[in-house]
Order: structure tokens, then sequence, then C-alpha cells
């Protein structure tokens, strides 16, 4: 079995040891499977300081036993991360947990990062509804960069997506559907990072 593309934490014991440091090295060490005495080694970690935290990131499901193997007088366990990347779903902090319903600034980035949080906790939730179900979760994820000459082209762009969107909605929203299903489109816009500028 595969390590999974993503893990959601959504609890805040898993997320704690996520966060923890020395934890948080294991898991990057552990994209390959090893044993504790291989991790002690590699890391400069005391053997029985790293077995402490393996059961640890074992009990949160954050790594798993690949194999055990004979050695001396001693079984020797293969470990290995779940997953190849890792993300704490927002929600794990409760009330707290962004809400793009408590900004007030559309236009303001804390509003696109509270939308960003609310998409990663409700697809999260959807994601897991359907792998219970064995369905698969229908998605849609566009992206683009673009690179605009002038702030009056960025305005430009920025108003005929909005009439684009606007019209794609009036046009296909049915309230009146009998067998209908709603889904949450969002469109979000921000300056990317230096590497990935063209």
């Amino acid at each position: 079995m595969n390590a999974v593309p993503l893990l959601v934490i959504n609890e805040p014991a898993p997320a704690a040891s996520l966060l923890d440091p020395t934890r948080l090295r294991i898991l990057q060490a552990l994209h390959q499977p090893d044993s504790a005495a291989g991790l002690a080694r590699r890391l400069g970690v005391p053997r029985q300081k790293l077995n402490y935290h393996l059961r640890l990131l074992e009990d949160d499901g954050l790594v798993e036993l690949v194999e055990e193997r004979r050695k001396r007088n001693c079984t020797e366990r293969i470990m290995r991360a779940v997953a190849r990347s890792y993300l704490i779903n927002p929600a794990t902090l409760g009330a707290l947990a962004a809400d793009p319903e408590r900004v007030e600034d559309r236009t303001s980035s804390a509003y696109l990062v509270a939308t960003a949080a609310r998409a990663i906790t409700e697809v999260s939730a959807a994601r897991d509804g359907a792998d219970r179900s064995g369905k698969k979760l229908p998605t849609l994820t566009l992206e683009a960069d673009v690179r605009f000459a002038t702030p009056a082209d960025q305005h430009a762009f920025a108003e005929e997506l909005t009439r684009a969107l606007a019209a794609l909605v009036t046009r296909y929203h049915d309230d009146a559907a009998p067998r209908g299903r709603s889904f949450r489109v969002v469109a979000g816009s921000w300056p990317a990072p230096p590497a990935s500028r063209a």
C-alpha cells in the first residue's frame, strides 16, 4: 500500500504531533521506510527519544508499520509516513477558525484567506464522505498565472472575470431542480511568488 498523496488532519492531537519540530523531521525523513535505528543515525537523535516520537506519530495515524524484521534477539519495526503531504484543516481551531462571514471587506486578503480556509474545511469533509461511501468527489480546479502589463489591465481582467462568472451562474443555476446539487465556485487572485513569475 502506497502513501496517500495528501492527508488532511482534522483533529487537534495529530495536528499538535505534526507541528512538533522533532516529529516533523521524522515525518520528512520517513518518505522512505526506515527503522528507529536507521532514523536515529540519519537524524542524530537518540534512539530512545526517537522511539517515543515514533510511537506518538503512530498513535496519531501519521506513520504506519510497513514490516517487522528479526534482527538478532529483537524485532526491528520498519515505519513510513502515511502520506506524501499533510495539511491541517483550519476547522481544528474550532470557533477560532477563519470564517469569511466574519470579514467585512470582501476585497481584502483576509477575506481571500478565510475563503480558502473554508474551502479546505468543506472539501475535506466532502472528500471524507465520498471515501466512506466509495464514491468519487466531483471537483474542478482551474489555475492560471497571468502577467498584467498595467494596473488598469488587472482591473479590467477582474471586471471581465466577474461578468463571465455571473453570466455562467445565471445560465446554469436552477433553484427548482429536484435532483440538483449545489456547488461552491470560488475565484481569487494574488501576486504570484517571485519563483513562479514568468
